[in-house]
């Protein structure tokens, strides 16, 4: 099965009827970035498992995850799990491309979140 995406409608965000931009609208376009950048890594051959998505603890204060923003994903070329953030670049920076911003940046490769609030 070949499936289309658009990927434009995809990124797009959804706004209130007074043009403002809610929490639950960034999750929602978040949500569909994991989805595309899943598709991506399937086209290269990876597969991902979920590390951390939502999480009430665990994390640096004020973390992306409590807010529902960011996600840790396993990475696993032919069986073989991928820890080294060099292993993500190519997906890291895909994601960047999209408008996410890629933990590799700050040696958290597996990490893949969305800005909000003036955090990554």
């Amino acid at each position: 099965m070949h499936m289309v995406v658009d990927v434009e409608r995809m990124l797009r965000v959804r706004t209130t009827p007074g043009g403002k931009v809610s929490l639950t609208a960034l999750q929602a376009k978040f949500v569909r970035m994991v989805a595309l950048l899943i598709i991506k890594a399937d086209e290269l051959g990876y597969e991902f498992t979920f590390g951390d998505a939502y999480a009430r603890s665990g994390h640096m204060d004020k973390s992306l995850h409590y807010s529902r923003l960011a996600i840790d994903l396993n990475l696993f070329k032919d069986g073989i799990y991928k820890y080294e953030t060099s292993e993500y670049k190519e997906l890291g920076e895909y994601w960047e491309s999209i408008g996410g911003a890629w933990g590799g940046r700050f040696g958290d490769g597996n990490h893949f979140s969305l800005a909000y609030g003036g955090r990554k």
